[in-house]
């Protein structure tokens, strides 16, 4: 098959072509480095099949050109897939596949790393032995062990994360309209978000964007947060209202924010912008704040996670060429 791999960056060109070759796939890819919108769709001329990731565009605009270019597959690189109309996608009769599950480990644990980073203001003490200050005062932190976290979506990474938290020795609140049988196994108790905010000295979001999440912590939500707690979010970006992020945090509801995702990540996410002028007000307002911890989705990198994304999004392509269908088609 013929596919048009937008997005490219060169590890994914490099675990694309190594699993192509090595499992005989024999798909001829196509990498561009612009990321997929209207701007861009028609480099998709010629090709039976596009490859994108978490920022790629593919709205009713772009389906429909897409549709009049013969493009018959999208085939997403990542588990998401909320930046795809996914209703129109399907009126065109577009196959769109996923790669539902790669490493959840290394989302869940780069959650643990953000929180420990955050919980013990290490960002903060490697600046400062860098600069040959060993002063303690201002990165108290507190043990986790006692502590109540809250992990809202109990899949395959909330899962694993709330193992690792189990592990430290933590109180496990699970959020989740369906129950899973390991969590429970840990002892978490599920309960409401409402039940669980007041409660929580830890919460961390591992639930997929669907209008239901959408701003999950809001304006509203600040004043059922337990003073002083920490938020991660390794989700996505639209789960919180940054907005009201930033409210919490001043008012200091919010004891420590650590995000490797954002609202308005598309612009930003994924490129070097090193020598500019950054023109997204919000975002810079929170690095304003010595205590929040921002990652630019690096969650999943890893190696294992890089390679199983390839493998599955390839096998993907391979199922859909011979048989019309695939496991992961949504």
């Amino acid at each position: 098959m013929k596919a048009a791999v937008f997005s490219t960056k060169s590890y994914d060109e490099e675990f694309l072509t190594r699993a192509n070759e090595a499992h005989s796939h024999g798909h001829e890819l196509t990498f561009l480095n612009p990321r997929l919108d209207e701007s861009t769709v028609d480099l998709a001329t010629g090709h039976d099949a596009i490859c994108v990731f978490v920022n790629d565009v593919v709205n009713r605009a772009v389906l429909d050109r897409l549709k009049e270019l013969g493009v018959k597959v999208v085939a997403l690189r990542c588990a998401g897939y909320n930046n795809v109309d996914l209703p129109h996608a399907k009126s065109l009769g577009l196959v769109v596949a996923r790669v539902p599950a790669y490493s959840p480990h290394a989302v869940a644990e780069h959650a643990a790393a953000m929180l420990l980073a955050l919980n013990r203001h290490l960002h903060k003490a490697y600046n400062r032995v860098r600069e040959g200050n060993f002063e303690l005062r201002g990165l108290l932190g507190f043990d986790l062990n006692g502590k109540t976290v809250t992990v809202v979506g109990t899949g395959k990474i909330g899962a694993i994360f709330a193992r690792i938290m189990h592990g430290f020795g933590c109180r496990v609140l699970a959020v989740d309209q369906y129950r899973n049988a390991e969590v429970e196994k840990l002892g978490a108790t599920y309960v409401s978000l409402e039940e669980a905010l007041p409660q929580s000295e830890v919460v961390s979001l591992h639930c997929p964007l669907t209008p239901e999440t959408r701003h999950l912590v809001n304006h509203a939500t600040l004043d059922q947060l337990k003073p002083g707690m920490l938020l991660v979010n390794t989700g996505r970006g639209a789960l919180v209202d940054t907005r009201a992020l930033i409210v919490g945090l001043k008012r200091g509801i919010i004891g420590g924010l650590a995000l490797d995702v954002y609202e308005e990540e598309d612009k930003l996410f994924f490129s070097d912008h090193s020598g500019e002028v950054i023109p997204d007000d919000v975002f810079m307002r929170l690095t304003t704040f010595p205590n929040v911890l921002i990652t630019g989705h690096q969650a999943f990198f890893t190696y294992e996670a890089l390679t199983g994304i390839a493998e599955t999004t390839l096998g993907n392509l391979t199922a859909l060429e011979g048989a019309g269908s695939c496991d992961n088609c949504v």
